[in-house]
Formats: structure tokens, sequence, C-alpha cells
């Protein structure tokens, strides 16, 4: 999700935080991977084909085309398990280390996928472009914060029941 969201819209106008490098650099630093991945315009360019990937996965889970685009994000790296010491352990392998940050995100994907599927979601508010893992107890989240785009919700519920007289539909 965290990838999903490096997009979003303030004041009616969309930002992109994937649009420089300093915002790539910015970004897996609030991620907590800037030691580990590199922010080149590879990367950029790969990560911003997994995230168009995703999007278009979460507006419609069984596009094709998105799912190729997907799974040719995951073609460029692989799990390696082994056995040390009497345990399981694991790493992970990729054919060009630009590759890493986009299929480091598809691969989290496909773990929310086996989890719960149905509570990935785009936010309830047409205006907003965030998207998130709905982890409420009912699974019943709309918005992609209840401060934000919630509370402009009931706002505007509430001066609509006012505008109409009170009368609720």
């Amino acid at each position: 999700m965290d990838l999903l969201n490096t997009r979003w819209v303030s004041g009616g106008v969309h930002h992109d935080l994937l649009d420089s490098l300093d915002g790539l650099r910015q970004w897996f630093e609030e991620i907590g991977r800037a030691g580990r991945f590199t922010a080149d315009e590879a990367a950029r360019g790969n990560l911003l084909l997994a995230r168009d990937a995703l999007a278009r996965l979460v507006d419609g889970p069984d596009d094709p085309g998105a799912a190729a685009d997907l799974n040719r994000v995951l073609g460029h790296g692989a799990v390696h398990r082994f056995l040390d010491g009497g345990r399981e352990g694991s790493t992970t392998r990729f054919e060009d280390p630009a590759w890493a940050p986009a299929w480091s995100a598809a691969a989290d994907y496909l773990d929310l996928l086996s989890t719960a599927p149905d509570r990935i979601r785009r936010c309830a508010n047409h205006a907003c472009v965030l998207h998130f893992y709905d982890t409420s107890r009912n699974g019943t989240r709309r918005w992609c914060s209840m401060a934000g785009c919630g509370n402009r919700a009931k706002a505007a519920r509430h001066h609509a029941r006012e505008r109409d007289g009170g009368r609720t539909a």
C-alpha cells in the first residue's frame, strides 16, 4: 500500500513522490529501506511499472494486463529457501538490484492477497487517490483516513440533512 500512496491529492492538486530521484530517496527513507535500495532511474522506472500494475489490480482484480505487468515485475526476482543449522532460512535474489524495490512491493501485495484480498481498497472518496489495507475489526472501513476523507464525508452528509430540513432518506 505504501507504493500506491506515493501519489496523493492536496488542495485539488495531484502530487507524485516518485516524480524525481529526491522523492524516491525520501520514500525509501520513510519506509525504512534507504540502506537497502538504491535510488536511481532504473529503480524508479521499475517502481512506476509496479505501482501502475498494483493500482489497476486494486481497482480491477481480474485485469489480465495488470496481472501480466505484475508478473513481469515478479519475474525479476526469486526467493531461495535453505536449511541452516536445522532451521529454515530464505534469501531473495534479483537479476538486477534495480528490480528489488518493485519486486518487494509486488511480493508484499501477494502476501496481502493471501491474507484477506477483500480488505485491499481504494478510498471511497472519489476525489481521493489513496489506498489502504482495512485492519478494522469488522472489515467495513471505507476511507483512507477517518480524520481526512471520513470526516469530510460525515460533514457533507450532515450539511445535506440540514439543507433538506433534517429529513433522512
